[in-house]
């Protein structure tokens, strides 16, 4: 029933009013910040720099998007001589360079960086693929990559000194790391079927594009909003099924028709954070499609300009609108459209009664004859050789073509009818011989969806190890429980809920706790139980704390409490193999590469202390 099933902008025209946006310099009076003296970055006012936190004095003292002009000379330096030289260089070097996309390790993974993408509406070609495959092999037994809940990769092992050599590949394919940290626009989401769902609302690519870059400048970086108050996120809705998660972004666009005309409705402020999570509201907003750029410039903007730059953790966009109320941000909005004009929202193209389909396995798209394929990576870990292998396989039986969804997840479009059956057997779709980890088209009703943070193997925050516990726990429950339904189970590492626990079934949080049996500080979760997605969105609720070497037993009850699972009366040979290495996980190790390689998807080199 949509009126616009396919987007339609010129590429040539989208460029020309994303450059006009840009060059506008203008800055509300009322705005926080100012241009420099130079005209080089927009800086906070003398006036407001009493009682700022401090990122917002790193980044006064220094403008971090400068470093696309030093990281050459950086990376010439010997790396832990650069990083002893002085105060400056560690903040260049922890904390600047992630508005280049790279995230130094410092604590778990020393002199090594993360590099994490832009990859818009979470389509790749074969062809980039392979680009960042060679990468990950570059990087040898430290490479790894990881497939975000923001239908993102992140690029992992590489050192300083590999750096500009990454960036230039990453460009020359036409992929960007720009502005992919810290108080920047994370990756642009759309739908992962968009162009070839049958039940296709509106084909989301060409408004992902185009927010891309707007916000990257054309990958030349964007002073305009490089300097926010805190990161923000963005997504396209497509579909009925929301598999964009459109109400945990601080933007989401929402198909909607007035007046005869096809545009979106605008919602506004979900975010997630250590101390709170809310779910984005409706702005009573209706921009039109030629709007959208605009609509994102007159939001960002309003947050750039007005938002706190004082406590961390109320700097998200979310807290401003509560500031301000409702209206008055809306007033704000509207003043920074253009014409100074924003209309009242219209009328949803999107059915809330549909029920959100599975996309695991073969199924036919709009086009005749084509089929397109989703297979499970499970937690959305990626190694060389399977990188190189996916972009075979996209190009042999498909379009050359790889999609990335929110749930860590791949679809493969553009299968022929005729080859669909040979697709299905190729190795690394069902054994997984000669990879870390098969990507199983038709996964168990708990690995389909499972999703997990980085964990404490790389990430410094992070209180437990995800990953590879995340699997091993899977694993060990689907050996031992008939499971009738898919349940949704994410884990996150700490409470900045990367892993989005609140939005699962069943959410695992990284926590210290205290084993009774022992009155020892051990690694626990606190469990989170009843989140959904979808039209009947809710967050979950914390419903108990334990040591993660206690989660088996208890998730079983869980499962069969709340999800009518049935245990299983004989284990099979590989069902009691699946619950041993569950038994003999290294709990409370600390994580770090050195227990689990980088190269093994969810294995480990120790035994539990």
């Amino acid at each position: 029933m949509s009126i616009r099933a396919i987007a339609t902008p010129s590429t040539e025209k989208a460029k020309g009013k994303i450059r006009r946006i840009n060059a506008n310099r203008h800055v509300d009076p009322k705005s926080k910040l100012e241009w420099s003296q130079d005209g080089k970055r927009m800086v906070l006012k003398e006036t407001e720099q009493q009682k700022i936190n401090p990122i917002e004095k790193m980044k006064l003292r220094k403008d971090p998007l400068q470093m696309l002009d030093w990281i050459d000379e950086m990376a010439k330096h010997d790396f832990e001589t650069l990083d002893a030289s002085g105060k400056e260089a560690q903040e260049d070097i922890d904390m600047r360079l992630k508005w280049l996309g790279l995230f130094h390790r410092r604590k778990q993974h020393y002199g090594h960086f993360m590099s994490r993408l832009k990859v818009p509406n979470g389509i790749l070609s074969s062809a980039q693929m392979r680009v960042l495959a060679k990468a990950v092999a570059s990087y040898g037994s430290q490479g790894c990559g990881d497939l975000t809940t923001r239908q993102n990769i992140q690029v992992r092992g590489l050192k300083l000194s590999q750096a500009p050599e990454l960036l230039r590949g990453l460009s020359q394919c036409g992929l960007t790391s720009l502005q992919s940290g810290m108080d920047n626009v994370r990756n642009a989401v759309g739908s992962p079927l968009a162009g070839i769902d049958p039940l296709e609302v509106y084909d989301t690519r060409q408004l992902c594009i185009d927010l891309t870059n707007y916000i990257t400048m054309d990958q030349q970086g964007n002073p305009r909003v490089t300097n926010l108050p805190r990161k923000w996120n963005v997504c396209v809705v497509g579909s009925h099924d929301l598999y964009e998660h459109p109400h945990i972004n601080d933007l989401a666009y929402w198909p909607a028709e007035k007046n005869g005309h096809f545009g979106f409705n605008l919602l506004v402020g979900g975010y997630f954070s250590a101390t709170k999570c809310e779910e984005a509201i409706e702005l009573d907003a209706w921009v039109s499609e030629e709007e959208g750029v605009e609509a994102c410039d007159a939001v960002l903007t309003t947050f750039r300009d007005l938002g706190a730059r004082s406590s961390r953790q109320k700097c998200r966009m979310m807290w401003l609108i509560h500031d301000l109320g409702l209206e008055r941000f809306r007033q704000e909005v509207e003043e920074r459209m253009p014409g100074k004009s924003l209309e009242r929202a219209g009328t949803s193209l999107i059915d809330a009664s549909h029920t959100r389909r599975n996309y695991h396995g073969v199924w036919p798209q709009k086009q005749a004859g084509l089929n397109f394929v989703g297979l499970n990576v499970p937690t959305g870990r990626i190694q060389a050789s399977d990188m190189f292998e996916i972009a075979r396989i996209a190009e042999e039986y498909g379009c050359g073509e790889i999609r990335i969804t929110v749930e860590q997840n791949y679809i493969l479009p553009g299968i022929p009818d005729e080859k669909v059956e040979s697709l299905l057997h190729e190795s690394l779709l069902t054994t997984g011989k000669g990879f870390a980890s098969p990507f199983i088209p038709f996964p168990g009703n708990l690995m389909k969806n499972l999703v997990a943070c980085t964990g404490n193997q790389f990430c410094g925050l992070a209180m437990i190890e995800t990953k590879a516990q995340g699997k091993t726990l899977t694993e060990a429950l689907e050996a031992t429980m008939d499971i009738p339904a898919d349940v949704r189970m994410h884990w996150t590492g700490c409470p900045n809920t990367c892993g989005q626990v609140q939005v699962a079934d069943i959410g695992f949080l990284g926590c210290k706790t205290t084993d009774q049996s022992s009155g020892k500080k051990v690694e626990g979760v606190k469990i989170f139980l009843g989140g959904e997605i979808g039209h009947d969105s809710v967050l979950g609720t914390e419903i108990a704390e334990l040591p993660c070497h206690h989660l088996l037993p208890y998730v079983q009850q869980l499962l069969e409490e709340n999800f009518n699972a049935v245990r299983k009366g004989n284990l099979t040979e590989a069902d009691k193999q699946a619950v041993e290495r569950w038994e003999r996980f290294p709990f409370n190790s600390g994580g770090t590469p050195s227990v689990f390689p980088p190269n093994e998807n969810g294995k480990y080199v120790t035994s539990p202390s």
